[in-house]
């Protein structure tokens, strides 16, 4: 959740039609998501392409640069990856199709997994996705891979695909009377457009592994990565994110398994196994030290609870519910899906009373009745309920200091848990202690030297604030299921930054 206020509950009459999907609806930001482009994104031979000159920069890219930055947490600074990055750039662009175009990359100070490319050049990549790649040869696939979204000029075909469809679905509208055939048309066109993604990216993964070859980086660098970010996902699973930026833009895109062994067989074309650079060592330098998952100063969640050093609070969410940090909001999601809820900041007018920003329309079928002033640990406040078709509201608004906090709390059914957890929530919001803020420390990766005696298990013990510890070990390092460690080699771990 970002430091500032950026969603005022636009559109959230729409609130009541259901709450995951208002929920994920009104975070929505139109931006890539979680392995997105590189991971779930578009298939394709290894034929090259004629290449295209990169677009020159326009006020809509800069706007859109802008976008990116508010909805990723802005750049992270870091000169020894800002180092490692240009200069692996550089080897790949003076190898590529159009040595001549100049591509600027930014990295994101953002744990979600993902890189993606504008039609002008310029390229981003969180430091989430520096984080799980193992070496220079891994970080060069990405780089490369979303360099020939550039190359083949990708996004200007996609926006001008997109055009068609909606015109298909305007036409179509339009003249149909028949609904059959209506639906028939507005299938294919869509299929034609996810069919077309598709071919993009397996075209991007060919051209990519040619790149990185021809630069003598490892070309097998692409299918170990994507196989990296098979298994991270796996990870989280059990724990479905609903931030848009975690999300696949096209659930029909291909399985990762499909994309490694394509990557695989493009990379046969090249070199045998064990050939091209890797240069890990290097890679493990500059990533030393580097943020991991959340950055505090945007607020992270530890558990159930919510903290937010820089804006100095905190609360805790009901048992069983999960929570997501999102650019917008933080959402919670109980086991099941029966209740949910959303937390987020908005501007009220200090003159204006809660009870009237509750029942001024910013969400439909509020029983006014139902409003009253409240105070909550020493902080002015209001609640009021809603009712949707299928489910029951609660909201409640607190001021702290300049800004106004909501919690939406949806419930199929209203109960007398659903109640107690709103109220045990709210009731959980207070001030950070000057000792709690001082200890929000961001979580680093820290580079190692395997000692004699240490295994997998011991030294994943020492990782801090990550789930299924042994597992994010053995993923973040490259390691298979059942390989061990071996004494010498260089591995990372996810320590509290003072460790």
């Amino acid at each position: 959740m970002t430091a500032s206020p950026v969603w005022r509950g636009t559109g959230a009459s729409r609130l009541l039609a259901a709450p995951v999907v208002l929920l994920c609806a009104t975070l929505a930001l139109g931006g890539c998501g979680d392995m997105t482009r590189f991971q779930t994104a578009s298939p394709s031979s290894a034929k090259s392409v004629k290449p295209a000159r990169a677009a020159a920069p326009t006020q809509k890219s800069e706007h859109e640069h802008k976008r990116i930055l508010a909805s990723y947490g802005g750049a992270y600074d870091d000169p020894k990856l800002e180092a490692l990055i240009n200069r692996t750039v550089e080897r790949l662009v003076a190898v590529s199709e159009r040595p001549d175009l100049t591509y600027k990359v930014t990295i994101l100070n953002s744990g979600a997994v993902n890189a993606f490319a504008l039609p002008t050049g310029q390229l981003y990549v969180t430091r989430g996705l520096i984080a799980l790649a193992n070496d220079t040869s891994e970080l060069s696939s990405v780089l490369s891979h979303e360099m020939a979204h550039v190359l083949a000029k990708h996004a200007t075909i996609r926006e001008d695909q997109a055009r068609q469809a909606a015109l298909v679905s305007h036409v179509v509208t339009e003249m149909g009377t028949d609904p059959d055939l209506t639906a028939l048309a507005l299938a294919k066109s869509k299929l034609t457009l996810a069919s077309f993604s598709r071919a993009q990216e397996f075209e991007a993964d060919g051209i990519g592994v040619g790149i990185s070859a021809r630069a003598h980086f490892d070309p097998y660098g692409a299918a170990r990565f994507l196989a990296a970010m098979e298994r991270n996902a796996a990870l989280k699973a059990g724990k479905p994110s609903l931030d848009p930026r975690s999300q696949d833009f096209l659930s029909s895109h291909p399985a990762t398994p499909e994309r490694v062994q394509n990557a695989q067989a493009n990379a046969r074309q090249y070199s045998a196994p064990a050939q091209g650079e890797r240069d890990r060592e290097t890679y493990l330098h500059a990533i030393d030290n580097i943020v991991y998952g959340e950055d505090p100063s945007e607020g992270f969640v530890r558990g159930r609870r919510f903290l937010h050093p820089k804006l100095g609070f905190t609360f805790q969410a009901p048992e069983g519910f999960t929570l997501d940090n999102t650019a917008q909001a933080v959402i919670g999601i109980r086991e099941g899906g029966s209740q949910a809820m959303r937390f987020d900041v908005v501007r009220v007018p200090a003159e204006q009373k809660l009870t009237e920003y509750l029942n001024s329309g910013w969400m439909e079928n509020v029983n006014k009745a139902s409003t009253e002033e409240l105070t909550i640990n020493g902080f002015p406040a209001a609640s009021a309920v809603a009712r949707g078709e299928e489910w029951q509201f609660r909201v409640y608004a607190l001021r702290f200091g300049s800004d106004v906090y909501r919690f939406i709390f949806a419930a199929r059914h209203k109960t007398t848990e659903s109640e107690r957890n709103a109220r045990e929530t709210v009731a959980s919001f207070r001030r950070l202690t000057l000792g709690e803020i001082q200890a929000a420390r961001p979580l680093r990766i820290k580079v190692i030297t395997v000692q004699p005696g240490d295994t997998v298990e011991s030294l994943s013990h020492r990782m801090a604030g990550v789930d299924h510890p042994a597992e994010r070990f053995r993923v973040l390092n490259g390691l298979d299921p059942r390989a061990p460690v071996t004494v010498g080699n260089r591995e990372t771990i996810v320590v509290d930054c003072c460790e």
